[in-house]
Order: C-alpha cells, then structure tokens, then sequence
C-alpha cells in the first residue's frame, strides 16, 4: 500500500526519465489526475491516459514523458515538500518561485491543484505540493 501517491507518482515518473522511458505507469487516483493536469499545462509531460490492464481489476494512468531533441530529460527535479508527517502552507504572496520562474510548485488549494503562477494570479495559497524544474 502507497501511503503517498504524490510522492510515488513523481518517485515513478523521475525513475522512467532517468532511463529514458517514453511511457510510464502511475496509479490512479483524483490528486494524480490534477498533478498530471498541471504537469501536462505547464509541458512538463506530452499527456496521459487512463488505461485498465487486462485480468487485473486496477486502472492506472500511461504517462507519456517529454525529452529534450537530443534525449536529455525535460524533468532535472521532482521534489516533494508537503508530506504526510510534515505539511507546508503558504499563502499566495508568499509561494516560492522555482529556479527564477523556470519551474513550477504545485499548490494544493481552495480551488483545486494549481501552479504556482495560478495561484498568485488567482490570488489563493494553500499547501505546497511538489517542485518541478526543468
């Protein structure tokens, strides 16, 4: 049992790039779902499907990762910051900016899973996510 799908989605997709994967699986849940939303928005992965293996009962998402033209991965860094045991919460002014503005933070808030850039244009903070750089 995964006891953090946000870490284990990033844990999976950082692996596949690392070895040059085109595709790779990651369970299905809601909070996955608006990850890859924002990840795909920001185009950090080409897009992702929903897909059911056949003779087992579990559906689960087929990412499919970009890459630079010459094979290096387009994700540097996927790190969580908000864990199970230790939650971080920042409020719209306050959202870090990832290398410069190059990446992006995922933020959990009142109106869904966003970027950071949404956020403060929405004007809301919440819990800080992930931080994707490129």
């Amino acid at each position: 049992m995964v006891t953090d799908p946000i870490a284990d989605l990033l844990t999976r997709i950082r692996n596949a790039q690392r070895i040059g994967q085109r595709n790779t699986i990651v369970s299905k849940s809601n909070t996955a779902e608006r990850v890859l939303n924002v990840l795909k928005e920001e185009g950090f992965i080409t897009g992702f499907s929903s897909e059911k293996t056949e003779g087992n009962s579990f559906e689960h998402y087929s990412v499919e990762l970009k890459y630079y033209p010459n094979g290096d991965p387009l994700i540097v860094e996927a790190k969580r910051m908000s864990k199970p045991g230790r939650r971080h919460y920042s409020k719209h002014g306050d959202l870090p900016q990832v290398h410069r503005g190059l990446g992006v933070c995922l933020v959990s808030t009142s109106a869904g899973v966003m970027s950071d850039r949404q956020a403060r244009k929405q004007g809301v903070g919440g819990e800080i996510l992930a931080f994707i750089s490129s």
